[in-house]
């Protein structure tokens, strides 16, 4: 059986048939296109399911796309199924890459394992990572650091609300098409932009859709996420990172610069985390260190191909062909630590480098000598050069687009 040496994956044994079952991703954008590289350099052929980002697409290890209404569509699970049937991929590989994607897969997983193989628990386990209020509730019951959190399910709660600015508020689980949901987080610093921003959320999503939250202090330098591969409830590979830089840069939108480091007490809380659900298959899990007590506190868990995900690739723990090998039966060895590397989404990185440098939070020199580690890139390769050249006019269109245009009240942004 075809094995992982160290330092990645040993290509000539590795090496799939083309007309072997390949892998189907839904949803996604970035990591995405990290996990097409990183599966379709292995020869196996890559399908595209997407009604968001066309940026996967654009890559030369996809071999198409098929356009769909969505994972929130009535119509979702029969389009994956049909699509199973007509295209002819039966035994393909389905992975869900963004949050709505996530629990459809999961929610309909007996139905879809006649037409694909999963890499998921199911939704009676997983909804305790993905829905926010679920998951603090297990990580109380862990004994896990968490940001204090305001339970409100009504107007008249959050109009009672006496919290400590400043203040956030965040979707339960992602997805959607709503402003709120967009957004992913809204910071609030005062009791009338609280109330303004509770009700457009409660409005758009409903009451118990809506997770309060206290803002820890400090930008990307604090923010540190778990990044594996899980199998069995246990995990094969593992590695920590830094979200040295994010945009923006108090409470990232998305990250810019992510830099491989070792911190040991993150695999601790994540292992007994993800050990209470039995996960498999990949995840990654954002924490913050709270400056005011030195606690690392849990913010999200993602079990699906991340916004860094090309990261792994390039430090040597290539966790899509891992798991490949994994949903093929293969066998994946035991991987030693990950080299020093980062990643870095060059467009947006300038504008954070640019805002903390004029904040006195970073030097010119420090900005370049980072440069230096950069091993991956969001959407550049020079293997697979086109979504790099897409990546900046997309990145554009969706800013003015639902960013400007849609702007108004506060915004995740």
């Amino acid at each position: 059986m075809p094995t992982f040496t160290k330092g990645g994956v040993d290509q000539a044994m590795a090496r799939t048939p083309v007309d072997e079952p390949g892998l189907v991703i839904v949803g996604g954008a970035h990591g995405s296109l990290a996990l097409a590289r990183s599966i379709g350099a292995l020869d196996v052929p890559v399908w595209l399911v997407s009604d968001d980002s066309p940026l996967p697409g654009w890559s030369r290890y996809v071999r198409r796309t098929l356009s769909w209404a969505g994972a929130d569509d009535a119509t979702a699970l029969g389009f994956l199924l049909d699509a199973a049937r007509r295209h002819g991929l039966q035994d393909y590989l389905l992975v869900p890459a963004g949050d709505a994607e996530v629990r459809l897969v999961s929610q309909s997983k007996r139905e879809l394992s006649d037409a694909y193989r999963i890499m998921l628990p199911d939704w009676e386990a997983l909804r305790w990572v993905c829905e926010k209020p679920l998951l603090y509730e297990r990580a109380e019951e862990l004994r896990l650091p968490f940001p204090r959190t305001y339970r409100i399910t009504s107007r008249n709660q959050a109009a009672e609300l006496k919290p400590t600015f400043p203040v956030i508020l965040k979707p339960h689980m992602g997805g959607g098409g709503g402003r709120f949901a967009k957004a992913k987080v809204i910071r609030t610093d005062d009791q009338a932009s609280f109330l303004a921003a509770y009700e457009a959320a409660f409005a758009e999503v409903g009451p118990e859709n809506v997770v309060v939250q206290e803002m820890i202090p400090g930008g990307g330098e604090s923010q540190f996420s778990y990044a594996a591969l899980w199998h069995e409830g246990a995990p094969v590979a593992e590695f920590t990172a830094r979200r040295t830089r994010q945009y923006p840069v108090d409470f990232g939108y998305t990250s810019t610069f992510v830099e491989i480091v070792d911190e040991p007490e993150i695999k601790d809380i994540a292992r007994l985390l993800l050990a209470s659900i039995a996960h498999k298959g990949l995840v990654e899990i954002e924490f913050k260190r709270d400056s005011r007590d030195g606690m690392l506190k849990l913010l999200d868990v993602n079990p699906r191909p991340w916004s860094w995900f090309g990261l792994c690739r390039a430090a040597g723990f290539d966790l899509g062909a891992m798991l490949w090998m994994l949903a093929s039966g293969g066998a994946v060895q035991p991987q030693s630590a990950p080299s020093n590397a980062s990643w870095m989404y060059l467009a947006r990185d300038a504008a954070a480098a640019a805002a903390l440098i004029g904040s006195g939070r970073l030097d010119a020199y420090g900005y370049l000598r980072s440069l230096a580690t950069v091993r991956s890139c969001a959407a550049f390769s020079a293997r697979d050069p086109l979504p790099g050249l897409a990546d900046l006019p997309l990145t554009a269109w969706r800013v003015l687009t639902r960013r400007i245009l849609n702007s108004g009240g506060n915004r995740g942004e």
